[in-house]
């Protein structure tokens, strides 16, 4: 596939188009281009490209991969949204995704792996990466509410979710740091939340693109279970960093998952043109 912008568009977006919002995308690209695909990295609830934006985005250039970051509506920098609901959410992938200069490969973090398995049948991405993925379902909220009953039982009825310290990092991240974090978390819109346990299961991917679960058995917000649940959804095996909390990309030793991500995609076969 040469570098056009595609996407593709079901009969229910024509009769029911999303509303346009302003869309935050951070990036940082490489010095010297080395042709390499570039990564649209994509945040759960409640975080924005800031998530990203603090290493991934320029360790990933300075390996050579063009790196973005995107924040859902009512996330980060980009135009509030309470209402915003997961269709609106991977529109707003599918469409930052179409406007990169070539076939983009998706990261998902947490809820947004969610939004990045309905992307996928929307944009024929290169490739497609899930981080300590919540994939949603009844009982992605059993596990939330047995661990976190305090923060999670507001968001049942249409309020925050609140996750803590315990559940995002390690014991490896000094605590100033871990505050700082927690302090810019947001809130997803409501509707959204509801669908992450209720909502329709995602499409099949368009052009089988190959996929990579990543995680940590020890995320206090996706059991191995689930992980290993989420990989055999694409017919592999969860890449596991053990003693990382659930942010991965903000924890201690957020060097080794991006750099097994990066090696990953470096083996992934270049797709032919046409």
């Amino acid at each position: 596939m040469t570098g056009e912008r595609v996407r593709i568009v079901r009969p229910w977006d024509w009769a029911r188009p999303e509303r346009p919002a302003r869309r935050e995308v951070l990036a940082t690209v490489p010095e010297l281009e080395e042709a390499k695909p570039p990564l649209l990295f994509v945040p759960g609830f409640g975080h924005g490209a800031w998530a990203f934006a603090e290493h991934w985005l320029g360790h990933a250039a300075s390996r050579g991969f063009p790196a973005y970051a995107l924040s859902l509506r009512g996330h980060g920098g980009s135009a509030p949204a309470p209402e915003a609901t997961l269709r609106s959410y991977t529109h707003d992938v599918v469409q930052a995704a179409a406007g990169l200069p070539r076939q983009a490969v998706l990261v998902g973090h947490g809820a947004g792996a969610r939004v990045v398995a309905h992307a996928l049948a929307r944009y024929p991405a290169r490739a497609a990466v899930l981080v300590a993925p919540v994939l949603g379902g009844w009982g992605t909220l059993a596990t939330a509410l047995r661990r976190n009953p305090v923060g999670t039982l507001p968001a049942v009825f249409g309020g925050r979710l609140r996750l803590h310290r315990r559940q995002l990092f390690s014991r490896e991240l000094p605590d100033g740091e871990a505050r700082r974090y927690v302090s810019r978390l947001g809130r997803a819109g409501r509707r959204a939340q509801w669908q992450l346990v209720t909502g329709r299961q995602p499409e099949p991917a368009v052009g089988r693109p190959p996929v990579l679960v990543l995680g940590s058995p020890d995320d206090r917000v996706v059991s191995p279970a689930a992980l290993t649940r989420a990989a055999r959804r694409y017919a592999s095996a969860p890449l596991l960093f053990p003693g990382m909390g659930h942010d991965l990309m903000l924890d201690a030793r957020w060097r080794e998952p991006i750099d097994a991500i990066l090696d990953w995609l470096e083996k992934v076969p270049t797709p032919a043109a046409g």
